[in-house]
């Protein structure tokens, strides 16, 4: 899924759990999974890494059909900026990809500038 998530997606989460320091990244991917529980560390079965995780709260139910819980899951991929600075994502970022310092319980995130064109590019005084 991608970052336009809304606030109705995410409703039940009571927590957001970083697996990783987040000074050195610009931006993390956001995805909606659906787990067997709401409330530990999720399954990861991407490339890369996942950087952190939403904990629902006690009134989140699961999906009717499967039994599962949709939780945010944010994920770096080997190509992504933090890894390969002069890569594809030198500039721009990819379409899931918002600022982890916009996230909360219950707000998607966003983009911004520091996401989009990297920190370098937010330090960098222009004309």
């Amino acid at each position: 899924m991608s970052s336009l998530l809304t606030e109705s997606d995410l409703i039940h989460e009571a927590e957001v759990v970083w697996l990783e320091n987040l000074d050195g990244l610009d931006y993390v991917r956001q995805a909606l999974d659906k787990t067997k529980r709401r409330n530990t560390k999720p399954p990861y079965a991407r490339d890369g890494r996942m950087v952190g995780y939403a904990l629902l709260d006690d009134d989140a139910s699961p999906d009717p059909d499967s039994g599962l819980y949709r939780r945010r899951v944010f994920f770096l991929l080997p190509h992504d900026r933090d890894s390969l600075p002069d890569g594809l994502y030198r500039e721009g970022a990819p379409g899931e990809a918002v600022d982890p310092l916009t996230i909360a319980p219950k707000q998607p995130g966003a983009k911004t500038p520091r996401s989009q064109n990297g920190s370098t590019a937010v330090a960098t005084p222009t004309p």
